[in-house]
């Protein structure tokens, strides 16, 4: 599928959930915080990124969204201690697409179709606002910490390095 069918999917869902969230197009790349800031302009401490993460001992797949502020790195230790797993390891992009339903380098921070458990490192909340993922590599969209939390239903904790 290309990537307006993820944007569209993503929109949709903004619009189903009531969210007061701003869903943006460019035409470079938004892949990485680099990337995405300069499309904005706007700092990159101003951006979370979604970190997929699955326990290879879950017989489900389930997978764990671990999001982190842009400069942030994910602690997997800690992360796994939360969801009670002895080890995680990174998620494929073929296992993001198919448990999100968002191709790596889009994945938002909410509306997800498959399973999965939401991580919200507790840094995000200091920010009244965050850019994220909009569903494919050039689109973002930039929301509320407390209307990300409404949508994602995440547990806010510290995941951070």
């Amino acid at each position: 599928m290309d990537d307006l069918f993820y944007e569209t999917k993503l929109k949709a869902t903004i619009a189903q959930l009531g969210l007061s969230a701003e869903h943006r197009h460019f035409t470079q790349s938004c892949h990485s915080v680099a990337d995405a800031a300069a499309a904005v302009g706007a700092p990159s401490e101003d951006f979370v990124k979604n970190v997929g993460l699955f326990n290879p001992a879950d017989a489900s797949g389930n997978v764990i969204i671990c999001i982190v502020k842009g400069e942030d790195k994910v602690d997997k230790d800690a992360a796994a201690k939360i969801v009670g797993a002895t080890k995680l390891k990174t998620a494929t992009p073929e296992l993001m697409l198919e448990k999100t339903g968002y191709p790596v380098g889009g994945t938002p921070s909410f509306g997800y179709d498959g399973l999965v458990t939401v991580l919200v490192d507790e840094r995000i909340m200091e920010k009244p606002y965050v850019w994220t993922g909009g569903g494919s590599p050039q689109a973002l969209v930039r929301i509320a910490t407390a209307e990300l939390i409404k949508a994602n239903g995440g547990m806010v904790c510290q995941i951070r390095m």
